[in-house]
């Protein structure tokens, strides 16, 4: 199995999607996935690319720990090989060589959509492009094991270049070329690469090699039902890495963009799902991102891990200068609230703060008319009430019936003095480990704050 991305400074999901359902073949049969970046437009050549795509395979679990894995290679690598092939095919008549430009085949057929028309077929010319002579008549059929018989009639082929007039190879010579040399099985890629594989089986079959089992995978489109964009789209796998979102859900959700393993069960891990995949039973129909539903996975995908683990994975949200105990102390409430790991530091920075940084919304929501009332009162309980979530708990209840307010709207100005913000962790067990002096500073504050 081979997966051939070209660098292009970040990397898609959909890329993700099919190096996953390559690494999964590749497992279950004992094979190897060969990592292979197509490098030969210079242009979009950059080795800090390059190290993006290698550290977002190595973040779904895809990288050279395993036994399975190999690569990186480069197409550049290979240029040799590929003029000794195109070299082959013009010496057993299955390419020759074009000096036409667009303008001269537009000139000729009187149409700018016209294709090439093949005029150089048969002039025996020793210089310029070189193009493949595609077959006058019949059909040529992919075998394709998520579609099925795919047949393209040859007529509809024009004779495509293989070779620029500058004796770079095109692609689609590069890409056949490297597969031979790899000794490549299968070739597990996006639907939109479907209408090159007849061209691509064609050189194969020229080269008298017997080309690999094919299988296009389904386009991912957004909620429109259109096809992911980066111009539209948020598609980058590196943006969700860096949102806090697991591996682990990535992965099992990507599986199952155009795949199931058929008994209704969707939260799945990684050993699971891998013996059960197969090429056949990927639906070709487009498969919808969603993801609200990837982000209800990683919020399951987190409250299921053991707590010393989330801890560890919530490090690189929290401030250097902020103590891991105390935060130790509210990591369990955190864990059960949130559904990516960015949203750690909102949960709990008023912990480590002088005072909270109010969230104006918040504040002007919960300090209403008799707001202050209940401050005043719950402050005078917070000097003397026992420190625990109960008690505190109970002072805030008698506080509020006291001014006729259950205890939903006697909390809401106490929560917004306390932490900043209307919604976030328990507030009894918030106050309990922020302590007395410090919140009863905190509800003076927003006391002082109202005037």
């Amino acid at each position: 199995m081979r997966f051939a991305p070209s660098p292009t400074g970040m990397f898609h999901v959909g890329g993700a999607r099919s190096a996953l359902f390559n690494w999964a073949v590749a497992e279950q049969s004992g094979g190897t996935f060969v990592l292979r970046i197509e490098d030969t437009d210079a242009a979009r050549n950059r080795p800090e690319w390059t190290e993006g795509i290698i550290s977002a395979l190595a973040w779904i679990g895809i990288d050279g720990a395993s036994p399975h894995f190999e690569g990186p290679y480069f197409q550049s690598a290979y240029e040799q090989q590929h003029r000794e092939a195109a070299a082959k095919l013009i010496k057993d008549g299955r390419a020759y060589h074009c000096t036409c430009t667009r303008d001269d085949v537009k000139t000729r057929t009187g149409s700018e959509y016209q294709g090439y028309d093949g005029h150089c077929r048969d002039l025996g010319l020793s210089e310029g492009a070189i193009r493949f002579r595609t077959p006058d008549e019949g059909v040529t059929v992919v075998d394709d094991r998520v579609r099925g018989r795919v047949e393209f009639p040859n007529s509809a082929m024009e004779d495509f270049v293989i070779v620029r007039a500058d004796g770079s190879p095109l692609f689609i010579l590069a890409n056949v070329v490297d597969d031979m040399e790899m000794r490549i099985t299968h070739v597990i890629r996006a639907e939109e690469h479907l209408s090159n594989t007849p061209k691509q089986q064609l050189l194969w079959e020229a080269l008298d090699t017997r080309p690999p089992v094919w299988a296009h995978v389904p386009v991912i489109v957004n909620e429109k039902r259109q096809k992911l964009s980066k111009r539209r789209d948020k598609v980058a796998l590196e943006s969700y890495r860096e949102e806090g979102y697991l591996p682990e859900a990535m992965v099992n959700y990507l599986m199952l963009l155009g795949w199931g393993p058929g008994d209704d069960r969707e939260i799945m891990p990684w050993a699971e799902m891998m013996p059960l995949f197969r090429l056949e039973d990927v639906n070709p129909s487009p498969a919808f991102f969603d993801e609200k539903k990837l982000r209800a996975f990683n919020g399951e995908y987190i409250r299921a891990l053991p707590p010393e683990v989330f801890v560890a994975r919530c490090e690189s949200w929290l401030d250097p200068a902020w103590d891991r105990e105390v935060f130790g102390r509210v990591a369990g409430l955190v864990q059960t609230r949130i559904a990516v790991l960015s949203e750690v530091r909102a949960n709990v920075d008023f912990l480590f703060l002088d005072q909270p940084v109010f969230d104006q919304p918040s504040w002007d929501k919960a300090m209403k008319p008799g707001a202050a009332d209940i401050l005043s009162g719950y402050a005078d309980r917070l000097a003397t009430v026992s420190w625990d979530p109960e008690s505190l708990k109970e002072a805030l209840e008698e506080v509020g019936a006291a001014h006729g307010l259950k205890l939903g709207k006697a909390q809401a100005p106490v929560r917004v003095a306390i932490t900043g913000r209307t919604v976030g962790l328990p507030l009894f067990e918030s106050i309990e480990v922020l302590g007395r002096e410090r919140s009863l500073d905190r509800v003076r504050t927003a006391l002082a704050k109202l005037g």
